[in-house]
């Protein structure tokens, strides 16, 4: 495979920096669930996407016209700085205001919205076509395997092992390691560092485009605009790009927001408990990267996305009408295997049929539906209904109507993908 060492130090690179950021990302709404204040969260996650509705068609004309090596180069020293200041202010103060524990976040989560893209797109330039499958498994690989290390680091900093135990997998093993329960803003400091160790990896890749890409002329709106006329040329993608977010609205929302109100208000449980869900979820995940492609290869990839969200939506029913902490993982697991899933048919669909030249602005487009989905349902879930005793399991039974409805789309639509 050309371009084989430009791949391999592209996923180390992200492989380190996503390790601690998937740690980040975990503390940062149990810590705003132990100050009993995820109504703040909410806020917080509610601006931060508000800010991405212009923000991520930015993005995807930003990956469209730039270098992609040298944006994430850009990233990765912005970010590292950026953590490194605010870990900085706590370590001064001794402590963090949750406004700058929320600002973290708002950036962590605005770095998501170019690094992914870029990513993708990146893959795509620089991999034969022949590929795009197995390329699609392996980055889901890859993403996993860091967030289950990540998952597993978490349970252990943000609940410490003083007591001789450390929850691996939902499991209490007994440990002779002391470790004391980490502040927010030493965990801020390990992952400011990965992105510092990160840039000379990044700056060592090398590669040969096999995709040429042309300047084109016009400001950012008119760049833009040649996203949405290939959309609008491609009814079949755009619907398809669109119906085939629903499950990774529905996680993302969940996995940031719900699932610490959910382990602490209907499970009873703590921080460790929630750090092993996200456990079962990357394993679930890992298996897609490995099964998914050969479980579907007789199946259309717009079958395989109906039938792996009605599995989902099945895991989220499950969620709503239980109090069980193993089924609570086994359903983790699951969404873990069809949201994974759905991403690897998802991508490989979008990188064969997308053409590199507009594939980041047409992703972007994607995302937008997914911003505005994620408002609605944030700005509904923040009321105080959803965060009185164990209310939030009603979210579950939401999302479940959507992803039923959702599933109608791809049926009624699935000849024109």
């Amino acid at each position: 495979m050309k371009n084989l060492k430009a791949l391999l130090l592209l996923f180390l690179a992200n492989s380190i920096s996503a390790v601690a950021q998937g740690i980040s990302m975990i503390a940062i709404p149990w810590y705003f669930t132990m100050l009993e204040q995820m109504d703040l969260f909410a806020y917080t996650y509610i601006g931060v996407t508000i800010i991405a509705i212009v923000w991520g068609p930015y993005c995807g004309t930003l990956v469209d016209k730039y270098n992609r090596k040298y944006i994430f180069l850009s990233l990765a020293l912005v970010m590292g700085c950026l953590l490194a200041g605010i870990s900085a202010l706590g370590f001064y103060q001794g402590h963090l205001q949750w406004y700058w524990v929320g600002l973290a976040f708002v950036f962590t989560f605005l770095n998501y919205n170019i690094h992914f893209p870029a990513v993708y797109a990146f893959a795509q330039e620089i991999v034969d076509p022949s590929y795009y499958g197995k390329l699609s498994s392996y980055l889901e690989i890859q993403h996993q395997l860091t967030t289950i290390l990540a998952g597993a680091t978490a349970a252990m900093l943000l609940e410490g092992t003083l007591g001789g135990m450390v929850n691996i997998f939902g499991f209490k093993i007994a440990t002779n390691w002391m470790i004391q329960p980490w502040e927010i803003y030493e965990i801020f400091l390990l992952d400011a560092s990965t992105y510092f160790i990160s840039l000379p990896i990044i700056g060592a890749i090398v590669y040969e485009p096999l995709v040429k890409r042309y300047q084109e002329s016009g400001n950012i709106f008119t760049q833009f605009k040649v996203g949405i006329d290939y959309l609008k040329q491609n009814k079949g993608i755009s619907i398809f790009g669109v119906a085939s977010f629903s499950v990774f609205v529905c996680l993302v929302v969940s996995t940031f927001y719900l699932i610490p109100l959910y382990v602490k208000n209907h499970l009873g449980e703590q921080g460790d408990v929630f750090a092993a869900g996200d456990m079962y979820y990357a394993i679930g995940a890992v298996f897609s990267g490995l099964a998914i492609r050969k479980l579907f290869k007789n199946i259309s990839i717009n079958y395989s996305v109906i039938v792996m969200t009605l599995l989902a939506t099945i895991a989220f029913l499950t969620l709503a009408s239980t109090k069980n902490t193993f089924i609570f993982y086994g359903m983790f697991f699951l969404l873990g295997i069809t949201n994974a899933g759905i991403r690897i048919q998802r991508i490989t669909y979008l990188l064969k049929t997308v053409p590199n030249q507009v594939y980041g602005r047409a992703n972007s487009i994607f995302f937008l539906s997914h911003v505005f989905f994620r408002i609605i349902f944030l700005s509904c879930f923040s009321l105080p209904f959803f965060l009185t005793e164990n209310n939030i399991i009603y979210a579950f039974y939401i999302f479940t109507a959507f992803l039923l409805s959702t599933i109608a789309v791809l049926v009624y639509y699935r000849n024109d993908f």
